[in-house]
């Protein structure tokens, strides 16, 4: 029976994130591994390699498509309550034993991760956004780093049919993509999953130092940034380590919103428990207090108070009530697709409308 990989070797087409090295290696940048592949190779996510000095990168295919609430990804500063079309492909850069997505990340690695694919056009997903009365289209599930050159594909598409365009992401990418992607990305989530190097690198595979500069450049560039740090008991959850991180994203903007998330097992990783709201609700505390204005506490709706609310951090109205991933109710002021606060009339930093 053809393997997954080999399969997938149909489903490619040339790609545009690399350069030729003198030695006739292919250098990839479409991730901060930036694999250098003689011919044959394929690179550190297994869907990228160098076919007879051509690379070769996943196109015209999905192995999830889905309308979601854009609060499941988690935007809470782009267009509350609406829906996003989400669509992904296979592989990614990093190999975490907590992923919460292994299903999609991880098929190219693990027998068990299995996952079906279907052909499909950037037309087909765009009209399936349409379908749903979606507002954006969202490049999620496994990697889209390592699929960049397919989600711009799509995203052409999107922007024709006026859609905004999303990614969900590890972070972990290169100058040269970011300015690959940025006449098409609108809104940029993060995972920055820790803050400590090694830890980065024994349990990821890759670099922290390359997600704190993507971060830096992506705002600087224009992207609408949001974070999400998944809390891992006994491994990334100290006040020490919280701290740092929180203090990192207020250097670059105060404004970034910060979504702290609890952890539950869904792979391979032994040890940690399901991560209490207790500790949820302290890292929440410790973003609020390193200077960030927008911090929420998830996964655990109900467990967290207001912590799932947009709040103003002038005068304390809340603006967007939720629940999970609904939106209960808003109060912002809106002009276009700028949101303020109502009682105080302080600029609330967002797509709004």
């Amino acid at each position: 029976m053809e393997s997954l990989a080999e399969s997938l070797k149909r489903l490619t087409a040339p790609g545009k994130l690399f350069r030729v090295l003198p030695d006739a290696r292919l250098e990839c940048f479409a991730c901060a591994m930036r694999c250098k592949l003689k011919g044959g190779q394929t690179g550190a996510c297994r869907v990228r390699f160098n076919q007879g000095g051509k690379l070769m990168v996943p196109w015209g295919y999905v192995a999830g498509l889905q309308a979601d609430p854009i609060e499941k990804k988690p935007f809470f500063h782009v267009l509350p309550g609406s829906r996003s079309l989400s669509f992904g492909m296979l592989g990614c850069c990093y190999t975490c034993d907590f992923c919460q997505n292994w299903v999609s990340s991880q098929a190219l690695r693990d027998p068990a991760a299995g996952h079906a694919v279907r052909p499909c056009s950037p037309r087909d997903i765009v009209k399936a956004a349409a379908d749903d009365g979606c507002l954006t289209v969202t490049s999620t599930y496994n990697e889209p780093l390592i699929t960049s050159e397919w989600a711009v594909e799509v995203f052409g598409e999107a922007k024709k049919a006026d859609l905004r365009c999303c990614y969900v992401s590890n972070g972990s990418a290169t100058p040269e993509v970011l300015a690959f992607l940025r006449p098409w990305v609108d809104f940029y989530k993060v995972d920055l999953k820790c803050f400590d190097e090694g830890t980065y690198r024994r349990l990821m595979g890759g670099s922290l130092k390359a997600v704190l500069d993507s971060i830096a450049a992506m705002r600087e560039l224009g992207f609408w940034v949001e974070v999400v740090t998944l809390l891992l008991p006994g491994v990334n959850d100290s006040e020490r380590e919280l701290s740092a991180l929180a203090r990192f994203l207020a250097s670059v903007s105060p404004d970034i919103p910060w979504h702290v998330t609890a952890y539950h097992r869904d792979y391979r990783m032994e040890g940690p428990e399901s991560t209490p709201a207790a500790t949820v609700l302290k890292a929440a505390q410790l973003g609020k207090a390193a200077g960030l204005r927008y911090v929420y506490a998830g996964n655990l709706s109900g467990d967290t108070g207001g912590w799932e609310d947009t709040a103003c951090p002038s005068c304390g109205a809340v603006l967007v009530e939720r629940r999970g991933f609904r939106v209960m109710g808003s109060r912002l002021a809106l002009d276009g697709s700028k949101g303020s606060c109502p009682e105080c009339r302080r600029d609330i930093p967002g797509v709004w409308a």
